[in-house]
């Protein structure tokens, strides 16, 4: 730790690491289990959630997170097309002129077998997590 006139400079601390792992249709951690469900496209989850995805979500319940600086570790595990991440305010609205007021966090290219970081710094409130390129649910993040 350097010091500097007799103070300590404070230290960062590492962002905490939320791995999640992706199969076809759903993330595993947040439900649980897994669901063994088939998808060799993305409209195989859409009917598949579309169905089911309002009940699983409810089970699942919520994420919990205190305030502060996070990556999202998440893992392609057998979802044979590419995949990807989308965090967000629960509120967010592409078409809203003022995004620079809103979180939003995504990216794609997790082939199978890839895993890929997502970086957020998350202050208090709702949130959303989902793949939208695997057709996941909309899972529920509250940081307090």
């Amino acid at each position: 730790m350097a010091m500097l006139a007799g103070f300590a400079a404070p230290s960062q601390a590492a962002p905490q690491v939320i791995e999640i792992t992706q199969v076809p249709c759903q993330f595993l951690e947040p439900e649980g289990t897994n669901h063994h469900y088939t998808s060799t496209k993305k409209a195989d989850c859409v009917a598949i959630n579309k169905e089911s995805g309002d009940q699983r979500v409810e089970k699942a319940g919520e994420m919990t997170l205190a305030p502060g600086d996070y990556i999202f570790r998440v893992a392609n595990d057998g979802v044979p097309y590419e995949v990807g991440f989308w965090l967000r305010d629960k509120d967010y609205d592409w078409t809203d002129k003022i995004l620079s007021q809103k979180i939003s966090v995504s990216g794609g290219g997790l082939l199978q077998g890839k895993t890929k970081d997502y970086a957020v710094t998350l202050e208090p409130g709702e949130y959303l997590y989902s793949c939208p390129l695997n057709t996941t649910p909309n899972y529920r993040l509250v940081v307090k």
